[in-house]
Formats: structure tokens, sequence, C-alpha cells
């Protein structure tokens, strides 16, 4: 479709020829466009491509302008850049300038790349179920536990039922 291949290719990395496993070759491709099937893939691998910008909005569109939406890079800086790049990139993980998150920090994508989280507080979260229970306040009217009898007939199998005394 274009790009330009700069580094790597196919085949497996020289050091592991002889090597159990499927591994690929660190791969780079320069002069990539918005609308090239590897800009609009989420490809899972040593694969980087490369593209030319002039401004911060023409880069924010490029990165947005995908289904797809795991995790962006940025290099800057520029304390408000990487603020406001942080607010407006449209994806579920944002490293900036080499930090990552460290193991508490929630791991998941937007868009195609998926919902929910794994790892930390939001990751347990995905175990928890949420349940809303209204009513809980005192009423005048409310009966007392010490009222209540549990009414049971060792003779039948029927359930154990309650009434009030």
């Amino acid at each position: 479709e274009g790009a330009t291949l700069v580094a790597g290719g196919l085949g497996r990395p020289e050091n592991l020829k002889n090597a159990d496993g499927f591994y690929v070759r660190p791969t780079v491709f320069a002069n990539c466009k918005s609308n090239m099937t590897i800009m609009q893939e989420e490809i899972f691998g040593p694969v980087m491509c490369i593209t030319p910008f002039d401004t911060e909005s023409e880069a924010l569109e490029m990165a947005n302008d995908n289904p797809y939406g795991l995790a962006n890079y940025v290099q800057t800086r520029n304390l408000q850049r990487r603020r406001r790049l942080g607010r407006l990139l449209q994806s579920g993980m944002i490293d900036m300038n080499d930090a990552w998150g460290d193991f508490g920090s929630p791991f998941g994508g937007v868009k195609d790349s998926g919902w929910g989280r794994e790892s930390g507080m939001y990751g347990l979260e995905e175990f928890c179920i949420i349940k809303a229970v209204t009513g809980f306040d005192e009423l005048e009217d409310d009966i007392d536990e010490d009222d209540i009898v549990d009414d049971v007939d060792d003779d039948d199998d029927e359930e154990e039922t309650q009434s009030i005394a």
C-alpha cells in the first residue's frame, strides 16, 4: 500500500533461528498513511509504523482515526501538551516519556480493543457484583426481629415458613 520497510520484515530474528516457538523480526515501516491496513489494524507484535506530522492536531487526528484504542505512547517535554493529549487520546492506556504504569495500574482498551480492565482496583471490580438496595432507613412500622418466629414442622417435608407472632 506504499509504506517503506525500514528494518526487519519476514522471518525469524537471526539469534532465534533455532529456538522453539514463534517469533517475528522487529519491523519498522515509514511513510505510513492513515488509510493503510497497517495503520487501521491492531498488530500484536514488534511492528512500528512511522508517520510524519506537522501539528499536534494532525497527530491527534491520526492517532484516534482507527477502530482500536489499546495504548498510545507520547514523547514530549511540554507538560501542558502531555496533559492535553492524556485527555484527548482515545485509548485505555497512555504512556508518556518512557514512564510505564505500575503493576496496580488498570490494563485495557477502548473501542474495538475491548471494554473492561485487568489489574488494579478496576480489574478486581470485574469480579464484583454491584447491587442496589433501597429502603435501609428505619421506619415506624418496621417489625422487630424478636417478633419473627420460625415455624418448623419436623414431621412434614414442607419448606420452612415465617410468621409474625
